[in-house]
């Protein structure tokens, strides 16, 4: 067997493992098809086998960290070492974890906007207030401005949530092809802060008495889902680009251990962190309407500015310290060739017979004889077989975005269920507490549950050798989903049985009559909305940077945040339903379908790590063809331009 040569670890695109001659041969059979027949061809045996391994190949090491014990840098695992090692999590720079902290500012801005907007568009002034405040004596009533009611509300908040998710995908496109994730989040950060402005317009009190609140509100919103729209794609991606290895990686310790720093399960953290900063900006919305309750609305709006301003500062300190991006103007161009290509002919049969992928494939396309994209206009083909997987992946990955629809449907800290669980909270005795209080209890428990998994539960899995993979994490997270709906329609049934209107609830609540038992007991869904999300949104995050290709990453984050914008759509649609009596079927709707989906994604994905195994050897392979070609195409340059100079020497 021919020696085994590792791909080139400065390229961000090479996979960590290397084939032999033998193997490359033999997996050209299996195409673009993780499941081929042929793919026991593919197993860990033909890779990293210390037996031929080339332990003093440079190009086997990362030097982004050397010391005295490692002074060639760190170095690529063998399969023995890989599977015997002792696993650690590695980290990046300190100051880019201050990504974490613009991501809390922005969520702490944008989360208090949003919960003032449901008590300041449902409810109308409260007798004897100018500012939405409540007046002395009030018992049983909210905050509130324009009283356009529950369905406006809704369908205002389904309104700003579609737009937020759908703009990535813009966004996400121009930052990978054009300007750069810095440059698009800063676009994001401008929108912003001219829709907090014109929030607190709208909130002035000359302005509500002269009925004109409504146009800024509306501009505030499209505004503010903007500049949503094009922080929220890429920020998560630039903290997870600034991780210094591309691979997992052999680490001696000053003891004489050698561990594995392993890269998945340190993206994992870095995942983790984010999105704890993002729930801890969550709990803003508690004194937010605290002073909406006692100060007025157009003081709650003011506060968001002042978080916000921290976004500037953070990036002003930390962009020295980022990585460089590299930028791909080609990318859609080649990704729409691509497309066209395979949706040629009987596109259908290919599908059929495992085929669809191999047919745009460069090199199966010179076997036909097609040697341009377009034979009448001689236009060239201008990818590679590997841009045929990446379109391959993020196919893939897309199709587990889908479930993600129905889960955010039903997390009651998310899209689906919140405008529900608020107006719920409103026929529960709530003996002076805000009505929207009760939602804070999603970030509250996502701010302890993190660090216990972080720190207690997922330290032990890897102690015990359980893989806790992301679509095993991913299902226990719909499962949680699922079961805070059944809680919601449990709740919701006990306030039809013991309100005096039975299941016309409002028309009691209209009259100041309310169920009487504790609105308290509606942590109960958040709670448990709030575990699905520790588990489901991480990995999905998560697995949305691993399997994306290196030039489409914050695209494929926006893919992932359109399951939302998708949510949002269904729930605007249905939002009439959000009325008695209807409210207890609307929640175990949810608990059935969530359920349902819960168990056909385990089904469909419950393979996935095999398939993501696979491809990453087919992308090494690919990548091994085209580093040979480079080198081909360089040692021919220095032949050619070496001829010439013998030829003046003998003169």
């Amino acid at each position: 067997m021919t020696s085994v040569k590792e791909i080139n670890e400065k390229d961000p695109v090479k996979d960590e493992y290397s084939v032999d001659e033998r193997a490359e041969h033999e997996v050209a059979e299996t195409h673009l098809n993780p499941n081929h027949d042929n793919a026991s061809i593919l197993s860990k045996e033909e890779f990293e086998d210390e037996a031929i391994y080339d332990f003093d190949d440079s190009n086997n090491y990362s030097t982004t960290f050397v010391d005295d014990h490692n002074p060639m840098g760190l170095r690529k695992p063998t399969k023995q070492e890989a599977s015997s090692l002792r696993r650690v999590l590695g980290r990046a720079d300190w100051a880019c974890y201050l990504i974490c902290v613009a991501e809390f500012a922005e969520r702490a801005s944008y989360y208090s906007c949003q919960t003032l907007l449901s008590n300041f568009v449902t409810n109308p002034l409260p007798e004897g207030s100018g500012t939405g405040k409540l007046v002395p004596g009030s018992v049983n009533v909210n905050p509130g401005a324009l009283g356009l009611g529950v369905p406006a509300a809704t369908a205002i908040t389904y309104t700003l949530t579609f737009v937020a998710y759908l703009v990535p995908l813009y966004a996400g496109y121009v930052a990978d092809s054009q300007i750069g994730k810095f440059r698009a989040i800063w676009i994001g950060v401008i929108c912003g802060f001219v829709a907090h402005i014109l929030l607190v317009i709208a909130a002035v009190p000359a302005v509500i008495a002269g009925g004109n609140a409504i146009v800024p509100t509306a501009f505030g919103i499209i505004t503010l889902a903007f500049g949503t729209g094009f922080i929220k794609p890429n920020l998560l991606p630039l903290l997870m680009d600034q991780y210094p290895e591309e691979s997992d990686v052999v680490k001696l310790l000053p003891s004489g251990e050698k561990v594995i720093v392993d890269r998945q399960k340190s993206l994992e953290r870095m995942v983790l962190v984010f999105y704890w900063s993002v729930n801890l900006g969550a709990l803003f919305p508690i004194p937010s309407v605290y002073i909406e309750q006692r100060i007025g609305f157009w003081f709650a709006f003011f506060i968001p500015i002042i978080i916000y301003l921290i976004i500037p500062v953070v990036f002003w300190f930390v962009r020295p310290r980022l990585k460089k991006e590299e930028l791909q103007s080609s990318v859609m161009v080649n990704t729409n060739k691509i497309l066209n290509v395979l949706f040629r002919g009987n596109w259908i049969k290919r599908i059929r017979n495992n085929t669809f992928w191999d047919y745009a494939a460069p090199t199966n396309m010179h076997a036909r004889g097609e040697e341009y994209y377009s034979a009448k206009k001689k236009k060239p083909i201008t990818w590679t077989d590997q841009w045929v997987l990446d379109v391959k992946q993020i196919v893939n990955i897309s199709k587990v975005f889908l479930y993600f629809v129905i889960f955010n449907l039903c997390d009651a800290g998310g899209t689906g269920a919140t405008p529900a669980l608020t107006a719920q909270s409103g026929s529960l005795t709530s003996d002076g507490t805000p009505n929207d209080i009760y939602s804070s209890f999603n970030p509250i428990t996502i701010i302890f549950l993190i660090p216990i998994l972080d720190y207690g539960i997922y330290p032990l899995l890897r102690r015990w050798k359980i893989d806790f993979r992301p679509v095993l994490r991913i299902t226990f997270g719909f499962l949680l989903a699922a079961l805070s709906q059944v809680a919601a329609a449990v709740i919701q049934k006990e306030i039809y049985n013991q309100i005096e209107c039975g299941d016309h609830a409002t028309e009691c609540v209209e009259k100041g009559i309310v169920a009487p038992f504790s609105a308290w007991v509606l942590v109960m869904p958040y709670i448990l909305s709030a575990a699905s999300e520790c588990f489901a949104n991480t990995s999905g995050y998560e697995l949305g940077y691993i399997r994306a290709p290196p030039h489409l990453k914050g695209f494929v984050q926006a893919l992932f945040l359109l399951a939302n914008a998708i949510a949002a759509a269904i729930g605007d649609a249905i939002s009439p339903a959000l009325k008695d009596p209807n409210l207890v079927w609307y929640f175990a709707a949810l608990a059935i379908v969530g359920g349902v989906f819960t168990v056909i994604f385990y089904i469909h994905f419950r393979n996935l790590h095999k398939i993501m195994g696979q491809e990453s050897k087919l992308r090494a392979i690919m990548m091994r063809e085209e580093n040979d070609k480079e080198v081909l195409e360089v040692n021919n340059l220095a032949l050619i331009t070496s001829v010439p100079s013998a030829a003046v020497k003998q003169l």
